[in-house]
């Protein structure tokens, strides 16, 4: 007696409909423009930073604007060892500008945005619109008022002074960051606390606090590159011997042609701090950007 088989049978796929074929090859041609737009970009922004590090690598003879593109004929330190002579002074002094002026500035700019979001007074609109005044000041315009300022009030040339202005020419940016942020905040968790006998700082400290967190990351990320990048002020209120970064680094680019490689090293040993700072914040950088743009 036979067996029939009852084991199904493969069935053949269907063939693709051409609309479909056609939208994919539309998407996968889509894909491959918008990677080879980013490799084209990523290799635009990345040819300076080819020659900075090809070039402090060469040696005073090798060392030259005609020959920026190419590739060291042989390897030295002489570039680097010279720009870490230089600049590591400044470097500390640099480090002892941006934080207290970061930490400063991010502090007061919290108070002040959680004031002008959550305790509305009478002129509280004003107020914060006068603040914001100050992001279109040019500096230049002011500069002679703020030498003679620092001169009456006595503080002193150097790191000190450069504290003052970076506080207080980075008040705007940060209330505007922490104001638009804490608009976000509930409402009721404000009112839970009131409820609870809490007063402003307090409310401010333990409920608001605690969540501000991406606000202080964005802040603190924006006012260190921005005093760490400083010419303009650091040009009116320093000099080469108490001055930051910025001033060592200009005095060091002006050598000779035996010092380019130097010059080339220093760029790259005066922007590593940023850098750093961007690999390690700038997942939480850009989150606490986008929540500030999208609340209040």
């Amino acid at each position: 007696m036979s067996t029939v088989s009852t084991a199904p049978q493969p069935v053949a796929p269907a063939p693709a409909s051409p609309s479909k074929s056609a939208r994919a090859r539309r998407s996968r041609g889509i894909q491959v423009l918008r990677y080879g737009l980013l490799l084209f970009f990523l290799i635009i922004v990345m040819m300076p930073v080819y020659v900075l590090l090809v070039t402090s690598f060469k040696g005073p003879g090798d060392a030259s604007p005609d020959r920026a593109w190419l590739p060291p004929t042989e390897l030295h330190l002489d570039g680097w060892r010279t720009a870490w002579e230089q600049l590591s002074p400044a470097l500390g002094r640099t480090f002892a500008l941006v934080i207290p002026a970061s930490l400063i500035s991010a502090c007061l700019g919290a108070m002040n945005g959680f004031v002008l979001s959550r305790w509305r007074f009478p002129g509280a609109n004003l107020v914060f619109t006068l603040i914001l005044f100050g992001m279109f000041i040019p500096y230049q315009a002011v500069m002679i008022p703020l030498i003679e300022l620092m001169q009456d009030l006595g503080v002193q040339s150097g790191v000190p002074s450069l504290i003052v202005l970076h506080v207080v020419f980075g008040l705007p940016i940060t209330t505007l960051i922490f104001r638009n942020y804490y608009a976000g905040v509930p409402q009721e968790m404000i009112e839970a606390a009131r409820v609870d006998g809490a007063g402003m700082l307090r409310t401010f400290r333990s409920v608001v606090l605690p969540l501000s967190v991406p606000a202080f990351v964005v802040t603190l990320i924006w006012q260190f590159t921005s005093a760490w990048n400083d010419y303009l002020f650091a040009l009116f209120f320093s000099n080469a011997r108490n001055g930051p970064v910025t001033i060592s680094l200009n005095f060091l680019a002006s050598g000779q042609l035996q010092d380019y490689s130097a010059s080339m090293a220093g760029a790259l040993i005066a922007s590593f701090p940023t850098l750093i700072v961007y690999i390690v914040l700038g997942r939480w950088f850009l989150g606490g950007l986008m929540a500030g743009s999208l609340k209040g």
